[in-house]
């Protein structure tokens, strides 16, 4: 296939990417250029900056493509932009969308691709719906050959997956960990919540490009493990040899003492219990089988983020945060029992 990624060294497109040209597809990336080179000289760049859209059209002018991916479409002008590029130029545009735009709060743990779409506590989730709303639009109005693909949480080597972090990511949680200090946990930590590798999530995108059942779908692609979050950070502990010293605070209460976008990620998204049902996808890609474990792929991303520095991005602000709040309702605590 002749394959063009708007993108396409992201966590989750750097799997997709690297699959795609070990199997010897014909690979595009149409981005800035800045990390192009983790993929190696195989690739066709195209350095521009999609936002620049007659000079993107210029670059692309005679181009056709088997299939067109954006990663980096969060907003319908995004999605919009790409329909005028590329309408008549691919056989299938394929747009990422996220799990987290499913009904909040759920109506059924059960997640599948008939769930309704509608998620009060993220600008981010509204984005993504008002998106896929207009190209269901010219999928049926236009017959624009559309693919919509639903990630939920999907990580990769270079950041360990936790609820409660700060803007600088995860690794302060991490240190935290090490330092024998309490982590914050939202809720009581008994919610559901599935976790994806992005080779995994590699397996399922690749099964469904140039595929002719998914032209006018929906998919999620999420791993089939179901786990809670005392059980994912349970693991981490464990990986890291180190006592789990969690202090459990409420998401509202958590959204409502920071700056940090709680409401969306933790309210919107991480808090509610999801069990994502893949049936759509493992028919329309058989044999898929998502193998790497909670475990597994929990340790390789470990081992990889202890052996490189440029992954341990410290957050003081974050971590003095997480003190205070762990000191205020300690306090509170002490006063209603005094």
């Amino acid at each position: 296939m002749k394959v063009l990624f708007i993108g396409g060294t992201g966590t989750i497109s750097t799997a997709i990417s690297r699959q795609l040209l070990a199997a010897g597809h014909e690979l595009y990336l149409l981005n800035r250029g800045n990390r192009n080179a983790i993929l190696g000289s195989q690739i066709h760049s195209i350095v521009a900056d999609i936002r620049e859209e007659a000079d993107v059209a210029a670059k692309l002018k005679g181009m056709k493509f088997d299939v067109v991916c954006d990663f980096i479409g969060f907003v319908p002008e995004q999605v919009e932009r790409d329909y005028r590029l590329f309408k008549g130029k691919t056989k299938q545009y394929m747009y990422i969308s996220s799990a987290s735009a499913y009904h909040k709060p759920l109506k059924d743990y059960r997640i599948t691709e008939g769930t309704t779409l509608a998620n009060p506590y993220w600008q981010y989730s509204q984005d993504k719906i008002a998106c896929e709303d207009f190209l269901f639009k010219k999928y049926r109005e236009e017959g624009f050959p559309i693919t919509i693909i639903r990630p939920s949480h999907t990580y990769d080597e270079r950041s360990i997956p936790v609820a409660v972090h700060g803007n600088g990511g995860s690794w302060q949680v991490i240190k935290r960990m090490l330092e024998g200090k309490q982590v914050l946990i939202q809720g009581d930590g008994t919610t559901l919540w599935t976790l994806t590798h992005n080779s995994d999530f590699a397996k399922g995108f690749i099964g469904l490009m140039g595929n002719a059942h998914a032209i006018g779908e929906a998919f999620q692609i999420t791993n089939d493990e179901s786990v809670t979050w005392n059980q994912i950070y349970q693991v981490i502990a464990d990986i890291l040899d180190v006592e789990l010293k969690p202090y459990y605070v409420s998401s509202t209460y958590l959204a409502s003492v920071s700056d940090y976008d709680y409401t969306g990620s933790l309210i919107g998204d991480k808090s509610n219990t999801v069990v994502f049902d893949n049936s759509k996808l493992k028919a329309a890609v058989p044999g898929l089988s998502m193998n790497v474990s909670l475990k597994e792929g929990l340790l390789s991303t470990i081992e990889y983020v202890l052996a490189h520095p440029e992954c341990q991005q410290e957050d003081p602000e974050f971590d003095a945060w997480c003190d205070k709040v762990i000191l205020v309702l300690e306090n509170a605590k002490q006063q209603i029992l005094s």
